[in-house]
């Protein structure tokens, strides 16, 4: 099984901000995808359907952002599972341009604490990641990091990440069936 997690808050008051971007993601792919319902399971949201032959499952830990890792720790003990072949993880990146992406089969967490803590609980840096870029064009414009990321995004902003949603559908499609490659949008 694949398991697809966006990082994100839970609560109603976060749901608008930009720390959100890897639900407001796996939200899209539940729909598109049709997929079951959500439902709660441990310290997780899950979706569970099929692309192709492959069973897939849409997650989105109910932790706050620093805890993601472990929503993910009982697939490790998973016999078969692998966090290099069956994870990939959505988050959002202040890095990056707001409008752009970039998938990555490993790295560092870059000083996310969502990927901290599923490097954490993965116990490797060998899992696929997908990067949403929230920049603004102006860097004065950020000011302190936490409110930032904790802020509501502008209608603007909302709009740029969801024209790129069928890019970010193609790629995780292309995941799913084994054939990613490392890419930037």
């Amino acid at each position: 099984m694949k398991l697809v997690v966006g990082l994100g808050n839970p609560g109603k008051q976060y749901e608008l901000t930009r720390h959100n971007v890897g639900w407001w993601v796996v939200d899209h792919l539940a729909d598109v995808w049709h997929f079951e319902p959500w439902r709660k399971d441990r310290d997780a949201l899950v979706s569970d359907g099929r692309f192709g032959m492959t069973r897939v499952r849409l997650m989105k830990p109910q932790t706050f952002m620093n805890l993601s890792g472990n929503a993910i720790a009982p697939y490790m003990r998973r016999e078969g599972w692998s966090p290099s072949a069956d994870l990939l993880v959505i988050v959002d990146e202040v890095a990056l341009p707001l409008g752009t992406h970039r998938y990555r089969p490993k790295g560092s967490a870059g000083g996310h604490n969502g990927l901290k803590s599923i490097e954490a609980h993965a116990g490797t840096q060998e899992y696929a990641r997908l990067r949403v870029g929230i920049k603004p064009e102006e860097e004065r414009s950020i000011g302190d990091l936490s409110d930032f990321v904790l802020g509501k995004a502008g209608k603007a902003e909302r709009e740029a990440i969801a024209g790129q949603l069928p890019d970010i559908i193609a790629l995780v499609e292309r995941w799913i069936a084994g054939g990613a490659a490392p890419s930037s949008q």
